[in-house]
């Protein structure tokens, strides 16, 4: 957690002071008189601190502005800490500590982020003018953690309650959209198990967690396993038993958290009252929840259009487009002809045209038709020669460890 350790050494010191000013005093004799134009002692900087989470599409300029930084200030500190840490390693997930001065108004005092456990990257005034950054690297110790456990009451406290963090438990349930339809096939009593990377420094204490590396799930009788595997080209990506990528040419779902409240048939409009073809499926999420292209493509619009709301259209490989409508916003740089790739931020939900509620309306068309979305999302890259015997490899290991690993155990491996 960024500051946390200058917090903690900030009021021993101060004891220090005060205890060392108390003795530098002669015993019984009263303090001398001040003198009338003596200068006040100088009292210490007065600052308060955040730390601010990272959601997908943010950037470091964007929360440094969201806190209320000067731009021209942010920019400065942010080309300072480009060389340690470039804005295209931000993750969501991360968190970005900054101290700001508690004048009327706030300046910028510092930005502190760990990129990885045990990696502390700072960015500071200079004396005079300026910024400059600085790295402290802490040595650590790598382990490798099961968490594992049964399902009651939905899948993410059942996984933080089995001791896997929130964030990695959050990145986990979006590698499995791909592959769980999360409102039909989890059941209560389903069962997990999970192999995760976790840091401690040389007296033990944990620094950190790293990646999920291996994750298995009984869903409905059904098992379903997944590893983490990085190929000959240095690209990590999930992979099912048989070698075959999760990752799909198209989102299943494309915003996190949401339920459907309307599928992809005939229905009767809710706004309307009477039966029609629902081209699409609709996702209720709170007004503001981004919204993610489902896919690599070019922006084709983003415009009001009638009873779709704000609406933005997108089109991708094979002629297929997809369509997302009743947005509140547009993400930021969303216009026609800008390139996105899957997952990108391209705007957030709303109630905006023919709307009774916060929802996405979500069409894919294809060959010039509506299809079912929930089913055009079409698999990929299937490992082979080398790679597939590397990862055959990484696998048997990661299997051992699972079946060796009781609940909660934690076995220390060589680094990584």
């Amino acid at each position: 957690m960024p500051f946390r350790l200058a917090l903690a050494i900030l009021p021993i010191s101060a004891l220090f002071l005060a205890a060392g000013s108390a003795r530098s005093q002669p015993a019984l004799e009263p303090p001398a008189a001040v003198a009338e134009d003596a200068e006040p002692a100088e009292q210490a900087p007065r600052f308060h601190e955040r730390v601010l989470l990272v959601r997908r599409g943010d950037t470091l300029g964007g929360l440094l502005a969201s806190a209320g930084v000067d731009a021209g200030e942010a920019h400065a500190a942010l080309t300072a800490l480009a060389p340690l840490f470039p804005p295209s390693a931000l993750r969501p997930g991360d968190e970005v500590g900054i101290r700001l001065s508690t004048d009327e108004t706030p300046t910028l005092l510092e930005i502190e982020l760990e990129p990885q456990p045990g990696r502390t990257v700072r960015v500071l005034p200079r004396e005079g003018r300026g910024w400059h950054a600085e790295e402290s690297l802490t040595p650590r110790q790598r382990f490798v953690v099961r968490a594992g456990g049964t399902v009651d009451g939905g899948l993410f406290p059942a996984m933080t309650r089995a001791g896997l963090p929130g964030g990695l438990a959050l990145s986990l349930i979006r590698v499995l959209g791909h592959q769980v339809d999360f409102q039909r096939d989890l059941q209560p009593g389903d069962r997990f198990a999970i192999l995760f990377e976790r840091y401690r420094d040389g007296d033990g204490d944990i620094l950190g967690h790293g990646q999920i590396l291996r994750a298995e799930f009984t869903l409905s009788g059904r098992t379903l396993a997944v590893w983490r595997h990085k190929d000959g080209r240095g690209h990590t990506d999930w992979y099912d038993s048989e070698g075959r990528s999760l990752r799909r040419t198209f989102l299943r779902t494309p915003l996190d958290g949401a339920r459907v409240t309307s599928r992809f048939g005939m229905r009767s409009h809710p706004a309307l009252g009477f039966n029609r073809m629902h081209q699409g499926i609709d996702f209720g999420a709170p007004t503001g929840t981004p919204i993610y292209a489902a896919a690599d493509g070019v922006v084709v619009s983003a415009k009001r259009e009638g009873g779709y709301g704000l609406m933005v259209r997108l089109r991708h490989a094979s002629g297929v487009e997809t369509r997302y409508a009743h947005m509140s916003r547009f993400g930021r740089g969303i216009t026609s002809g800008r390139r996105v790739r899957q997952g990108d931020v391209i705007g957030a939900v709303g109630s905006t045209g023919l709307s009774t509620g916060p929802h996405l309306h979500y069409e894919v068309i294809a060959s010039g038709r509506p299809v079912n979305p929930a089913r055009h999302v079409q698999q990929t890259v299937r490992l082979a020669g080398q790679d597939l015997a590397a990862f055959r490899t990484g696998q048997r290991q990661l299997d051992r460890l699972l079946a060796r690993l009781g609940a909660r155990e934690e076995v220390a491996m060589a680094a990584d």
